[in-house]
């Protein structure tokens, strides 16, 4: 009994894939295409292949660095909320954490303490000097992060630029090619041409393919970190404030 069902089983699938199967083989798709293109289609077509696999490694992982650095700053602000006093910190290790606002709060005790060892100014003048070199180093910093949150943005922006003219390279390079061995033949006819034009046409459909994701993938990296970048600057200036009361609060009190 179970061989004959594993009998008919056998049967049932070979029937199948010639029903199937068979008519996808035969019929033209992306594999024909792509043996119709000449040799300079060929190519552009691995290379967009490549430049496809770049953009997806880039956007996610841009994605998880975003995710990263945002969730080590959620954390790191959520130690500082509860630190009464910033100054307190030792600046080469300001707490436990990591990520661009750590780097931020390190530069900016850093250069604090650089100016002076005293917590305490009693001369404004002194103390003004103080705070501006505070925010000249905040606000390098705050360009190094910057850069740190734009990595690779050039390179993804690069390929969705790019990709779609190189498709349409291999598309007029193809058609050219199909129309120059026409007139070599000596004959013109739709089934000569017809093979050509279909595989040069394949490497503008690759262009698109490997640009629109890109593009959609590059419009909202840039926006999350467009979003980031503020709340870096927005870090950094509130950083600024809270070193310059704690230190004239420090001054008041002697």
């Amino acid at each position: 009994m179970v061989g004959i069902v594993r009998t008919i089983a056998v049967i049932a699938t070979g029937t199948l894939f010639q029903g199937w199967m068979l008519p996808l083989v035969g019929s033209a798709n992306v594999f024909t295409y792509f043996g119709q293109s000449n040799f300079a289609g060929k190519v552009i077509i691995l290379i967009l292949l490549a430049c496809s696999v770049v953009a997806w490694s880039v956007m996610l992982g841009k994605y998880m660095d975003l995710s990263r650095l945002r969730s080590q700053n959620v954390r790191y602000e959520r130690l500082l909320s509860r630190e009464s006093h910033l100054l307190a910190l030792e600046p080469a290790r300001p707490g436990k954490g990591s990520g661009p606002y750590y780097e931020l709060v390190r530069e900016g005790l850093e250069a604090f303490f650089r100016y002076g060892g005293d917590l305490v100014d009693v001369d404004t003048q002194r103390a003004a000097l103080r705070m501006g070199h505070v925010e000249n180093a905040l606000q390098r910093s705050v360009a190094e992060q910057t850069m740190r949150y734009e990595a690779k943005m050039v390179l993804l922006g690069s390929i969705v630029t790019g990709a779609p003219f190189l498709g349409l390279l291999g598309t007029v390079w193809g058609v050219m090619d199909a129309f120059g061995g026409m007139a070599g033949s000596g004959s013109a006819s739709l089934q000569g041409l017809a093979p050509g034009v279909s595989g040069a046409l394949l490497t503008t459909v690759a262009g698109l393919v490997v640009a629109i994701p890109s593009v959609f993938g590059y419009n909202y990296l840039l926006q999350q970190t467009k979003i980031s970048v503020v709340e870096l600057e927005n870090f950094a200036s509130t950083l600024a404030d809270r070193i310059e009361l704690e230190a004239q609060a420090a001054a008041n009190q002697n």
